[in-house]
């Protein structure tokens, strides 16, 4: 179940409003000498060290993003700020100015394209269902009659039900309010399987108690 994951940049080139929006947003950042760089806390690509760090694959990509955004406006100097983001409430974050670029797992679809200007593919993931090793579920099919786990704003499940072999399945969908809630969820057994990308579900896996517990 794969799906492409890629960075919003204000850089990104796009159509009517959304195009008219980063361009308003180079000009805040040239005015002010400040950016807002959108973070997640618990995603696979990008986390939280604690004491206001953050690190990961898609941090230090906005990161660097923001230092050719400087030299392209011509700044010596850029004041960076970062601002926790949840699968939920990141585009409309981007939309009201709160967040200037966030660089994270965001699948770009058309529906989005609407409301944020995308930058190019950065990453292809898979979408992977993690489970507890003794569930006794092997495949999709073995989802029927479970309940399953996704977090609030992600397009894991909506990727699950067009898979082929998701035909005729029946299951309980819970929501999580972050990936480390969803991930809560199955280690508390409230979900039988969690479905998310196969990154962030690894590093759920490994930061959890017993990691060789789940699979």
């Amino acid at each position: 179940m794969k799906k492409q994951l890629l960075a919003i940049a204000v850089t990104a080139l796009a159509a009517g409003t959304v195009f008219a929006q980063a361009n308003d947003t180079l000009a805040k950042i040239k005015s002010s000498g400040s950016v807002t760089l959108g973070v997640r806390e618990s995603s696979g690509l990008g986390y939280t060290l604690g004491n206001g760090k953050y690190v990961g694959f898609h941090t230090e990509m906005g990161e660097r993003i923001l230092k050719d955004i400087q030299k392209q406006l011509g700044l010596t100097a850029l004041e960076v700020k970062y601002q926790p983001l949840t699968s939920q409430n990141r585009i409309p974050l981007v939309q009201n100015g709160t967040v200037d670029i966030e660089c994270g797992s965001t699948t770009n679809n058309t529906a989005r394209q609407k409301d944020a200007a995308f930058a190019f593919t950065t990453y292809v993931e898979e979408v992977r269902i993690a489970t507890r090793g003794n569930s006794g579920i092997q495949s999709i099919k073995d989802l029927n009659g479970k309940t399953i786990v996704t977090t609030t704003g992600t397009t894991s499940v909506q990727t699950l039900r067009k898979n082929k072999r998701a035909d005729g399945l029946t299951f309980k969908e819970v929501m999580g309010k972050d990936h480390a809630d969803s991930f809560l969820m199955l280690e508390t057994g409230r979900a039988d399987a969690f479905i998310m990308d196969g990154s962030i579900l690894a590093a759920n896996i490994s930061k959890s108690k017993t990691p060789n517990d789940y699979k």
